[in-house]
């Protein structure tokens, strides 16, 4: 198994992509601690992976309360003794009123929003991490963008910068842990309409420019080599090797799932 013995911590476990990656990690072999701000939704996902022989505790953690946060690994890194993987899935706004707006007719509360709040959680948790792993010599710090953070994309307000923010976050993190055995990747892949998420933005879009919903995810994946949108079981599984000991010369870098929509 390409996780046997490693213990992860996984943010938004309650939502498609976490709860995906989770029961990857767990199949795989980890020993998964799973957050998030609905415990209902976490816990349902723990008995799953229980159900199904693997190894998992949910935790209500906001991952955008710095004490919390901190709080959360320090107590799975008291119980385990290693922290080998860490994952934030969180979708933190709302993305009605965020996108679907034309730049110009933005607030400028609402253009910061998404930049605020992807920043400030993505930071908490791998701080929190990156910390413990570095005085343990090795792990894993993973993250997840939709093509925006590098195509440029109108309509999508704040959340193309965030984004693009969190790459290079990414980046300064390989930069700053890499000689002392942490590695940072983003998984980036198309937006996904087997998500709750994007089947909202989706529509925000396609009532922006007056065509219906389906029309304008033809568009997208017509846009792909592929002709199809990015899966959420394509993300986890790179997400589990990525994380895997067979992924260590990644570092600093995006693993490109976009089939085609951005060409490296």
């Amino acid at each position: 198994m390409l996780l046997e013995n490693k213990t992860a911590v996984i943010y938004g476990a309650g939502g498609a992509v976490g709860g995906a990656v989770a029961r990857t990690f767990a199949r795989e072999g980890a020993k998964v601690f799973l957050s998030g701000r609905t415990l209902g939704k976490v816990e349902r996902v723990a008995r799953e992976i229980v159900a199904a022989g693997g190894t998992a505790t949910a935790f209500q953690v906001d991952a955008l309360d710095e004490e919390a946060v901190d709080s959360h690994v320090a107590t799975v890194f008291k119980s385990v003794g290693r922290l080998d993987v860490s994952f934030n899935a969180i979708t933190p706004i709302p993305q009605p009123g965020t996108q679907g707006i034309p730049i110009a007719q933005l607030s400028v509360d609402s253009f910061t929003a998404p930049i605020t709040a992807y920043l400030r959680s993505h930071f908490l948790t791998a701080r929190a991490a990156a910390r413990r792993m570095a005085e343990q010599g090795s792990g894993v710090l993973l993250m997840h963008t939709p093509e925006p953070a590098r195509l440029g994309a109108a309509l999508v307000g704040g959340m193309g910068p965030a984004w693009a923010a969190m790459e290079a976050f990414n980046r300064n993190l390989s930069a700053e842990f890499g000689a002392r055995g942490v590695r940072a990747i983003c998984v980036r892949s198309t937006g996904m309409p087997e998500t709750e998420t994007i089947d909202v933005v989706f529509g925000l879009h396609a009532n922006a420019i007056g065509i219906p919903r389906e029309q304008f995810l033809g568009f997208i994946e017509n846009l792909t080599h592929r002709k199809r949108s990015s899966k959420v079981s394509e993300v986890a599984e790179m997400a589990a090797f990525l994380a895997s000991d067979r992924g260590s010369g990644m570092t600093g870098a995006v693993a490109n799932l976009t089939g085609g929509l951005i060409v490296d």
